[in-house]
């Protein structure tokens, strides 16, 4: 079986992607699939007796069948809580493309048929002054899954970031609307809206879940089409 590769995207920041990543992976494993995980770039880790680890990418590392050492898992781990590229530079560690790009590669010979790599934020967080992860998804080709966070204003981030993604000429594997906020108005009215302007499938409704498990989240996504 070819190698199947993902890249996971949010509508926004905060909009559940790792969630939503870690039930892509749980449903891979439901089907018998072996899978890897990376999380280039992370902001936001917390110092600790191994150094700087962060939630999203110790997640991501536990949902993959294949067991790959934190930082091959997350590479470039930054301490604040803001955007990759300032805290790169408060850091004095510098950030390309062409370097994420390859420690994700670094994972192309693992045995596995699914490799999920997590975007951070939105489709276009800058990594420098020119390029942005966007261009990490570029360079390897990946498929997109898109995270729609539904929440007030999420139709206009949803079609932007769409157009996006289409614009820089990749595939988009697929969108989730993973509910933020179950008092949405109109939420059912929402999700038929974005059906409908969305020519991609979408791969499932994750209700709003409290610390759901990979397995849990699992139970509401359907795997993209390879």
């Amino acid at each position: 079986m070819a190698k199947q590769w993902l890249f996971i995207t949010g509508t926004d920041t905060d909009v559940g992607k790792t969630v939503i990543a870690c039930g892509v992976l749980a449903a891979a494993a439901l089907q018998g699939l072996r899978t890897a995980a990376v999380k280039p770039v992370a902001a936001g880790c917390e110092q600790g007796a191994d150094g700087l680890t962060n939630t999203d990418a110790l997640q991501l590392q536990a949902a993959a069948t294949h067991q790959l050492a934190y930082q091959q898992v997350n590479p470039v781990a930054l301490e604040p809580a803001i955007a990759p590229h300032i805290a790169a530079d408060e850091a004095g560690v510098r950030l390309s493309a062409s370097r994420l790009v390859g420690y994700c590669r670094g994972v192309s010979l693992l045995p596995v048929e699914l490799v999920l790599v997590e975007g951070a934020g939105g489709w276009r967080v800058p990594i420098n002054s020119r390029e942005t992860l966007a261009d990490v998804a570029r360079e390897l080709n990946c498929a997109v899954i898109m995270v729609v966070g539904m929440r007030l204003g999420c139709l206009n981030h949803a079609l932007l970031t769409r157009e996006a993604i289409l614009r820089d000429g990749l595939q988009i594997a697929g969108w989730v609307a993973n509910i933020l906020d179950p008092d949405m108005p109109r939420l059912e009215e929402n999700i038929d809206t974005l059906k409908q302007r969305i020519a991609e499938p979408c791969l499932g409704t994750v209700p709003r879940l409290e610390n759901p498990s990979p397995e849990q989240v699992a139970r509401f996504l359907t795997l993209p089409a390879q």
